[in-house]
């Protein structure tokens, strides 16, 4: 037996319907992916000039009531407007910023830097002077045994 789907078609065949096969529904992928099917998601940050740029176009828009329309069209929540607007308020457009994920950074004190250095230094410095103190001890050492041998022979008269 052959299966429809591997029949050949003929000329006449394709003026009849069978009602035995439905017609095909498949739907062709898009070629590009869309971007709200990424394989691993991102999340998304916005540039100061874009923040500006929404809240000047909301606050023309405010006596319209085309603010939920800007927001659907950008895919934004009312909070992000609200937080933004505090930003601006408050003067810093560094505000606008996106800010990185993760603890806050300690700034960096110049004046710790140099007592690290410097700590390190002495530690060094402490290391190399313990050192030279043991050699020394070795070599007072090493004089008085040498002194010793110099006077044994000498009292013993026999060599």
């Amino acid at each position: 037996m052959v299966m429809p789907s591997q029949m050949p078609l003929s000329a006449d065949a394709g003026s009849e319907i069978s009602p035995a096969m439905p017609p095909s529904r498949v739907v062709a992928a898009p070629s590009v992916p869309t971007a709200e099917l990424t394989a691993t998601p991102k999340r998304r940050s916005f540039t100061a000039k874009y923040k500006l740029r929404i809240l000047n176009e909301t606050d023309r828009a405010a006596d319209t009531g085309g603010v939920s329309a800007i927001l659907r069209r950008e895919g934004l929540y009312s909070s992000a407007l609200t937080d933004w607007r505090r930003q601006r308020a408050a003067g810093t457009l560094g505000a606008l910023q996106p800010r990185p994920r993760g603890p806050e950074k300690v700034p960096v004190n110049s004046l710790q830097a140099e007592l690290s250095k410097a700590h390190r230094e002495v530690s060094a410095l402490r290391r190399r002077l313990d050192q030279a103190e043991a050699i020394i001890a070795i070599q007072k050492k090493v004089a008085a045994l040498l002194d010793e041998m110099e006077q044994t022979p000498e009292r013993s008269g026999k060599s």
